[in-house]
């Protein structure tokens, strides 16, 4: 029988960053996680707030004492302790604590996309080259069965010359929310100071 994660023989140790409450990516991240049955989720930092984040533990598999209020807290307490953090929280979020585990010396897996500014996304291209750990950016549509048909099309050259690309990822969850209202999921999704520049382009279009 072949050695589990040689040369470790043992399941990696995951931190989860993000996912507590209403939250969606990081239920996704944790499934994904553990769908080889080569990981397992070890502590969560599910949400910024303690009490959120123990609340939401058992729906990880978690128990309180494994969950810690914000992705600082986590990494100073289970540095030593864990393999990689997977960073599932909002975008404007995905450098500061993409730096601080690779500080610390974990390895990364972070949610799309990468950063929201390009100064932000030089400054971490330089922390990874630097870090010796692995930093991998998570775009899961090259998964899925047509888009790899549609690449291996283009290719090979079956529909001819690309001379324009028009795609569009039409996502409405966000259409009946009122100006004084804060949904229980992405409201910083509507505010450009969390969004960033790009807006939408940079959240969902990077799907596109």
């Amino acid at each position: 029988m072949a050695q589990l994660n040689p040369p470790l023989g043992r399941l990696l140790k995951m931190g989860l960053i993000g996912g507590g409450g209403a939250a969606f990516i990081g239920k996704v991240h944790a499934v994904a996680g553990k769908l080889d049955h080569r990981a397992e989720i070890a502590a969560a930092a599910l949400s910024r707030d303690l009490e959120t984040s123990r609340a939401s533990a058992a729906a990880f598999g978690l128990t309180p004492e494994q969950a810690y209020g914000g992705a600082e807290s986590l990494i100073a307490s289970m540095a030593n302790e864990l393999d990689f953090v997977a960073i599932a929280t909002p975008n404007y979020t995905h450098a500061p604590i993409a730096l601080a585990a690779l500080n610390a010396g974990l390895h990364v897996i972070c949610d799309k996309p990468m950063t929201t500014t390009a100064k932000d996304a030089q400054d971490l291209i330089q922390a990874v080259e630097s870090s010796n750990r692995v930093f991998a950016l998570t775009h899961n549509y090259t998964g899925y069965p047509l888009v790899r048909q549609a690449k291996a099309m283009v290719n090979s050259g079956d529909i001819g010359e690309i001379i324009a690309v028009r795609a569009s990822y039409t996502q409405g969850w966000l259409h009946a929310m009122n100006p004084d209202e804060t949904p229980a999921r992405g409201a910083w999704k509507s505010d450009p100071e969390l969004a960033g520049p790009s807006g939408a382009l940079g959240d969902i279009g990077t799907h596109a």
